[in-house]
């Protein structure tokens, strides 16, 4: 069967064939990515199935079109047409899910948000697009682990650290990475004139822990432990269970204090910080490839990618893609999907 283009049905038979072997052998229910395999062997399985099921109606269709070519019949014509938009968006979201080939894009990520300079503004837009992603995840069916949430002074947040899980969720999210921009009549100004605010989205990939080559001595972090503050119930706040690793080498800093157990905290702490350290060996690795091609070092993080404006006019721009709305409400309620989608797209062109 010839699908052409990027599906490959008999890479996919294969890897799905050696799954099954692995998930059906009597020593897989010792092994530690248990859940990775079988979510993998399901999205392998689904999106063969997809492809499959897809080319099926797109080859009924064909047929009834070439029919119709000899015996007119107005009613199923309309049936035929009245199909197509959706054979068109069943295609369009099959297309987006085989771009996501990328070497990580089947990992889960890490997703940090901090706020720019200018003090409580950059704090409430920083606590604006935490509430954007999470509304996201949540019509997405991703399951997201709070593992640090700091309260801004007046209002909002100083930062907030995820762990997002679900179905190729750094090849969708990666993408979000940047400063994002807010252009509205600040609610904090009594004179109501109009501010511009700043905020940065990191997205780090959860590498499988084998994948990850870090070694971390003990003389190059220091730990501090403190008592959590912010979201986590009563339980959290009343113990000295908060993390806070400092890697002298690098500079990363991270914590975690959604955990009850300081320890668990600790564990958690130390994850994070070796997928960052990874991160950044790799894109490293990346920049100096780049100078040795002689092609330009565009860094994402800390270039800005989008920008929302509420005052004079309501649009939310892409400024990499072009893509733009002007319906600001729905996009701050969550719904980024044009923004990611054409991203997407955009990359393969």
């Amino acid at each position: 069967m010839n699908y052409g283009g990027l599906f490959d049905p008999e890479k996919k038979e294969s890897q799905i064939a050696e799954l099954e072997a692995l998930i059906s052998s009597p020593s897989f229910w010792s092994r530690d990515d248990t859940n990775e395999l079988i979510t993998k062997c399901n999205s392998l399985k689904e999106e063969y199935e997809g492809v499959k099921n897809l080319k099926e109606k797109i080859d009924t269709h064909l047929q009834i079109a070439l029919y119709l070519k000899e015996e007119r019949d107005a009613e199923m014509e309309a049936s035929l047409e009245s199909e197509l938009p959706k054979l068109e968006e069943e295609i369009n979201q099959i297309h987006l899910k085989l771009l996501l080939n990328g070497p990580y894009d089947d990992c889960d990520i890490i997703l940090e948000i901090h706020p720019g300079a200018g003090g409580t503004e950059s704090c409430d837009w920083a606590n604006m697009l935490y509430r954007m992603y999470t509304r996201y995840f949540e019509k997405n069916n991703y399951k997201v682990e709070l593992i640090d949430y700091q309260d801004g002074e007046e209002a909002g947040i100083k930062s907030v650290s995820l762990i997002v899980h679900g179905d190729k969720c750094y090849g969708y999210l990666k993408g979000e990475k940047g400063v994002h921009r807010l252009i509205r009549i600040s609610p904090f100004d009594s004179n109501s004139r109009r501010h511009t605010s700043f905020a940065s989205v990191d997205i780090t990939p959860l590498y499988q822990e084998e994948a990850v080559d870090v070694e971390i001595k003990d003389t190059d972090i220091r730990v501090d432990v403190y008592r959590s503050s912010g979201k986590g119930g009563q339980g959290v706040n009343t113990t000295d269970s908060a993390v806070r690793i400092t890697h002298f080498p690098t500079g990363i800093v991270v914590t975690c204090q959604n955990e009850r157990s300081q320890i668990r905290n600790k564990e958690i702490a130390m994850t994070v910080l070796k997928n960052k350290i990874y991160q950044r060996e790799l894109e490293k690795r990346e920049q100096e490839l780049k100078a040795i091609k002689g092609e330009s070092s565009d860094i994402n993080f800390g270039s800005q990618i989008r920008t929302y404006t509420m005052h004079p006019y309501s649009l939310v721009k892409d400024h990499r893609t072009g893509t733009e709305t002007g319906n600001v409400t729905k996009v701050l309620d969550g719904d980024i999907s044009l923004f990611i989608e054409d991203y997407l797209r955009k990359g393969v062109q």
